[in-house]
């Protein structure tokens, strides 16, 4: 990047002027603070020489980079990672839900998504959700035993060890059992959302028992939260593989917990479950290949289509977060969801025309459609069905080894905890992904969005999801490795990310900790975060956007590949999060 060239220059000048003696500047690690230390970014990257993993919570980020030193590969660690977070993220880190993973070789210079998404138990149906007078029940789809759709983290995990990993399944789990068993400090982060979630996870004593202390008091800061049980269960995965989850006893106990709740999950199901090798969905922006996740994955396609509309506009010129260059994200924003709602589902159901959809003349076309200094109404906008509301309470994580192989992984139990249920025996939380699918096509749900009929519940299908793990290639080789949760903002959180480097020539933290906006078609509300400037914000209401000022918008942990060195950042939306190499 011509940034990282500058400021090498930039610090070789500097180092005798600042009476440092010559032998300073062959050390190694000067590639690392020419970029890390300069004086021109506004916000440094963590660097490293050989491997990285950044994920959102430190001791899982630890345990990836102690497989990278152990000889182990980018897949070796991300599983490694994955299996840790359920111990020490249990609002998103999870066996009982799932995700998906986009995984790049070196050798043989290819890149697989790896599809591990939960599916709908084989007697779902489309009412599955109503009550007696035929409206969606939105208890039944996040707080019962209907909620929980089939997981599929751990066969996700497994295939991707014993396909492209190099380690066996005892390795990679041993740290995540140790902490399991011996227990983790509870941080401030985890603290917070145990107390903050205590009504929803409370609500079951499978549950209650592990989150909270005997008398129902919470744990405080620092003190050790032992899992036992999900110990137990770690480790017959750790023996058995795949099997010592989908068959057998967790098996049983996870059946037999979610039947309880008035589920309709059977053994069956369980060991029924498959994973899905896809072809990732690629597209090209201004010389670099963007390489992300397909359907049923809503996001790889959308980012592209996004991206294809923006090409044609000069953005680096227009500037970084500028009125003017916002305007045009939005307008893309907008026009894809408009998309998304119509086109987006499960494609062993249905015929998702993703070639149409990421064409580049495709997109000249929509982008010929964006007045220059005005909103284009919602209303006018192609109308489709909004898909479901997606939980912000996802996690991502990105690692790199030093052969250049590279993971993107994003998974989730949907809400923060998934359903709050603990299948009683194994410690493992239950996911509601259910609720991912439209209870009732075409009616909104409890969020305002409405639901589309590619979408529909259907026994043994995936839901939509906005889960988009990204690697974007330059000259053939990982560049930029990034993904987030948020829900649907996921994808333009993670298309930002992208432009911030591209297009404005942002280090890899000052693209992660930029002001975000996200537009999603309907409702017809630009939001942005609150560090956007005022005087933009002002500019943007002008062209005729509704601007609404909120929450912070996802939290990427993304990694860069550069001639200098691998540099990386965990965004600073979230506590508890870390990037570390080696």
């Amino acid at each position: 990047m011509r940034s990282f060239k500058r400021l090498f220059v930039a610090m070789s000048v500097a180092v005798p002027l600042l009476g440092l003696s010559s032998a300073f500047t062959v050390v190694p690690l000067q590639a690392a603070e020419t970029s890390i230390y300069s004086h021109m970014a506004t916000v440094q990257p963590v660097w490293a020489q050989q491997g990285m993993v950044s994920s959102q919570e430190t001791l899982a980020t630890q345990v990836g980079v102690a497989i990278l030193k152990q000889g182990g590969n980018a897949v070796d660690a991300a599983v490694a990672v994955g299996f840790s977070l359920a111990v020490t993220l249990p609002r998103a880190g999870n066996i009982g839900g799932g995700g998906f993973m986009l995984v790049h070789l070196s050798e043989p210079n290819k890149t697989i998504a790896i599809d591990y998404r939960e599916m709908a138990p084989s007697k779902a149906h489309r009412d599955i959700f109503l009550n007696e007078h035929g409206d969606a029940d939105a208890k039944l789809s996040r707080e019962h035993g209907l909620a929980v759709g089939v997981p599929g983290t751990v066969m996700g995990m497994e295939l991707a060890l014993q396909k492209y990993g190099t380690m066996t399944m005892k390795q990679v789990t041993a740290a995540a059992i140790k902490m399991a068993a011996e227990g983790i400090s509870v941080t401030p982060d985890l603290s917070t959302s145990l107390i903050g979630l205590k009504r929803r996870i409370a609500q079951w004593p499978s549950s209650a028992e592990i989150f909270y202390k005997a008398d129902g008091s919470n744990y405080q800061v620092g003190e050790m939260l032992k899992q036992p049980e999900l110990a137990h269960s770690l480790s017959l995965i750790a023996k058995q593989g795949s099997k010592g989850f989908y068959q057998g006893e967790t098996a049983e106990k996870l059946v037999t917990a979610v039947q309880n709740a008035g589920g309709i999950m059977t053994l069956n199901d369980l060991k029924n479950y498959k994973v899905v090798e896809r072809k990732p969905v690629t597209g090209d922006y201004r010389g670099y290949q963007v390489v992300s996740m397909p359907p049923p994955s809503s996001g790889g396609i959308h980012i592209i289509e996004m991206l294809n509309m923006l090409e044609t506009f000069p953005i680096d010129k227009l500037g970084h977060n500028t009125a003017a260059t916002l305007h045009l994200m939005t307008e893309s924003m907008r026009r894809a969801y408009a998309d998304r709602s119509e086109y987006l589902g499960d494609p062993d159901f249905y015929n998702v025309p993703v070639a149409a959809l990421i064409n580049k003349d495709y997109a000249k076309n929509l982008a010929s459609k964006i007045a220059i200094n005005k909103a284009t109404p919602s209303s006018e906008i192609k109308p489709g069905k909004l898909a479901p509301y997606e939980s912000n309470q996802t996690t991502h994580y990105s690692v790199v080894d030093k052969w250049g192989n590279a993971v993107s992984n994003t998974y989730t139990l949907n809400f923060s905890y998934g359903s709050g249920l603990v299948a009683k025996g194994t410690g493992i939380l239950l996911n509601n992904e259910m609720d991912d699918f439209s209870a009732k096509p075409g009616t909104p749900n409890g969020y305002g969005l409405v639901g589309g009929e590619a979408n529909s519940v259907e026994g043994n299908k995936r839901p939509l999801s906005s889960m988009s793990p990204t690697i974007v290639m330059k000259d053939g080789k990982p560049f930029i490795v990034t993904g987030s949760p948020g829900g649907s903002r996921i994808i333009t959180t993670t298309m930002q990310v992208i432009m911030n480097v591209i297009d404005h020539d942002l280090n890899i933290a000052e693209a992660t900790a930029a002001p975000r906006i996200h537009h999603q078609w309907l409702p017809d509300v630009l939001r942005v975060e609150h560090s956007l400037n005022r005087d933009t914000i002002e500019l943007l209401e002008a062209r005729g956007h509704k601007v609404s000022v909120g929450n912070a918008i996802g939290s990427t942990q993304s990694i860069m590949v550069t001639e200098q060195g691998i540099f990386g950042s965990s965004d600073p939306r979230r506590a508890g999060s870390l990037t570390l190499g080696y």
